[in-house]
């Protein structure tokens, strides 16, 4: 790790963070002011209580002085508290950003497989699959680059939390130094000038120590947190591979292995253990060392014409003022500060925001082309759904993931909709059942408009399955009629006829069978959510991927079931099978959105003709 890189990258972020907050830290630092005025003041209203109250013998002149130093305690109490206020002002928007570069990337990274491709990339192998294989493409490398996807969850969970307790120590030991140290430099000049700069250089001398070493702490720091990643990788490598190691009889190497690993952790950990006496020397230089020079030069002092008393309070000064910030300020930065700098650096360098978005062609937007031979609704026919002229984008400064798009779904229709992922499938199932609110336009259901209608009214006119299945801990009977809790038996086996799910039924015990759904398979949860929409008294299906998990045979009966069922069904494809079952099929591909059958769409559509050519002629893998 190049620790000149390291700090410069994280130097800059840590500069703009507090740059962009820069009201938030001007607060931050008036409080600062008044929490530091005990320590300005504490010497200097010593002095005068010993020597003009105490040492005179008047003891009221003394208590005087306390009370004055009393005062400015409470004042200091007081600004303490807004200082932890001001500190979250300026922490938590910091730990925001970080999620939000975090949840960014992943994003992208998660993404950028996804889009459409042209031609086979080279290092890939196309190979024949039967009709019912999911399309895939993707590049040899891919296995090497894709991250896991617990070190997302791990820079979220943990290594953002750490930065952020880890700025908010830096900025409170920073701070307390800056104003506490200068608060007592200030009072010596202010008590006696001579005393200050016999503080200071010996100060000034630990300062320098401690900014010297920082970059090799820092390098060091780097270099423990590898070497137990190293070793973490090592040795769950042995563990996962261990009947193979066993099998090819390399016992030994893979022990050797992982114990060249062991003591190159310990050695890093030693090395890092070393340098924290380069901390012990800096603050025994800085802080012990000038109040050692002023017990020695009492006397000197005296004859020069420094009174007991501001003896006395420049020791008050140096013990109670500089000496307890500079100790929080090295071991402060000396340790959280090595954590911040190493996992801040850990989370830039792997949580790179994308520089352009992941889908790069325009919003989809407008109303659908019309493929020649097929007809619109005409104005007498009972609508289902309506979206009119919709715009939706998922934040306030994201791309429109829809444009003024609009779309007219009559009544007791089988719509597909079909696209590259990403393209905003999902979006236009979620808009017609109400869970987004658009930016503009509107979205109705049965001729009344979605927005502002109750839940339990939308329930009514709409079910929507998702991806993935919600199933919880109940009989099969709870799970299956909790959107119509009055049906009975006999509507429960026949939806789940219906669906292909008896079997499925039957293997768990029955309608009165407890359900677990940890142990169910994630297409059994597929199956029983069908079920359960099959039974709703919405007129309105949509299922979203929601057959995602089945085999193409019991896809093609859910989507079969659902088409016989009264009502309309919307189905964003999952295998474009789907659309052939259709009646219309809408295709989204970041253009114009182009609505129609399959024949006609065959004709007019480049899209849907390469999405249906991928399906009929072959699949993609990885080479091996």
């Amino acid at each position: 790790m190049n620790g000149a890189r390291v700090g410069a990258g994280v130097g800059r972020v840590t500069w703009r963070a507090l740059r962009d907050r820069r009201s938030a830290v001007g607060r931050l630092a008036g409080w600062s002011v008044l929490e530091s005025l005990p320590t300005l003041l504490t010497g200097y209203l010593l002095a005068r209580a010993v020597d003009q109250g105490f040492l005179a013998g008047r003891f009221g002149t003394g208590l005087a002085w306390l009370a004055l130093l009393a005062t400015a305690v409470l004042i200091a109490a007081a600004a303490t508290g807004r200082v932890y206020r001001g500190l979250g002002a300026v922490v938590e928007p910091f730990r925001d950003d970080l999620v939000t570069r975090v949840v960014t990337a992943t994003l992208h990274d998660a993404t950028r497989a996804a889009a459409p491709a042209t031609a086979d990339p080279p290092g890939t192998t196309v190979i024949r699959e039967p009709r019912s294989a999911a399309v895939i493409r993707e590049p040899r490398s891919a296995a090497v680059t894709r991250e896991p996807r617990s070190a997302a969850v791990t820079r979220l969970t943990h290594q953002v939390e750490l930065v952020r307790d880890t700025f908010g120590g830096l900025l409170m030991v920073v701070r307390g130094f800056l104003f506490s140290g200068t608060a007592a430099l200030l009072g010596l000049l202010a008590l006696a000038p001579v005393v200050a700069a016999l503080v200071a250089v010996p100060l000034v001398v630990g300062l320098a120590v401690f900014a010297a070493a920082l970059p090799a702490m820092a390098r060091h720091q780097g270099g423990y947190v590898r070497a137990g990643e190293t070793l973490g990788e090592a040795a769950a490598t042995a563990l996962a591979g261990h009947r193979d190691v066993w099998a090819c009889g390399a016992q030994d190497r893979v022990v050797a292995e992982v114990d060249r690993r062991v003591r190159a952790q310990a050695t890093a950990e030693r090395t890092v253990a070393r340098m924290t006496a380069v901390r012990s020397i800096s603050l025994g230089l800085g802080g012990w060392l000038p109040l050692a020079v002023l017990l020695f030069a009492a006397p000197w002092l005296v004859r020069q014409g420094l009174t007991p008393g501001e003896v006395l309070g420049a020791l008050v000064y140096v013990s109670t003022g500089l000496q307890p910030a500079l100790h929080a300020l090295v071991q402060g930065v000396g340790g959280g500060g090595l954590r911040y700098v190493v996992t801040l650096d850990r989370i830039l360098r792997t949580s790179v925001p994308p520089t352009g978005p992941t889908w790069t062609g325009p919003p989809v937007g407008g109303t659908p082309t019309m493929a020649p031979g097929r007809v619109g609704t005409g104005p007498d026919t009972p609508v289902a759904g309506r979206l009119c002229r919709v715009t939706f984008r998922h934040g306030p400064r994201a791309r429109a993931v829809l444009s003024d798009f609009s779309l007219t779904l009559p009544a007791g229709d089988h719509l597909a909709v079909v696209g590259p992922s990403g393209v905003g499938k999902s979006t236009l199932a979620a808009l017609l059942a109400g869970l987004v609110t658009p930016e503009a336009g509107t979205v109705e259901l049965a001729g009344r408009p979605v927005r502002g209608t109750p839940p339990e009214v939308l329930a009514g006119r709409r079910v929507l399955v998702p991806q993935e299945a919600y199933v919880f801990t109940g009989t099969l009977a709870d799970n299956l009629c909790y959107l119509r809790p009055t049906v009975d038996a006999a509507a429960l086996w026949a939806a789940l006829d219906a669906v292909g799910a008896g079997a499925l039924a039957d293997r768990l015990g029955g309608l009165a069978a407890p359900v677990d759904p940890a142990r169910l398979s994630a297409g059994e949860r597929q199956l029983i959510a069908a079920a359960r929409a099959w039974l709703a008294p919405a007129a309105l299906v949509i299922l979203d991927e929601a057959t995602c998990h089945l085999d193409p045979a019991a896809e093609a009966r859910v989507e079969e079931a659902f088409a016989a069922r009264d009502g309309t069904l919307l189905v964003v494809a999952h295998r474009i099978s789907s659309a052939l079952r259709a009646h219309r099929v809408l295709v989204l591909d970041g253009g114009t959105p182009q609505l129609g059958g399959h024949r006609e769409l065959l004709d007019h559509s480049a899209t849907y003709r390469e999405l249906v050519g991928y399906w009929d002629d072959q699949a993609v893998l990885p080479a091996r």
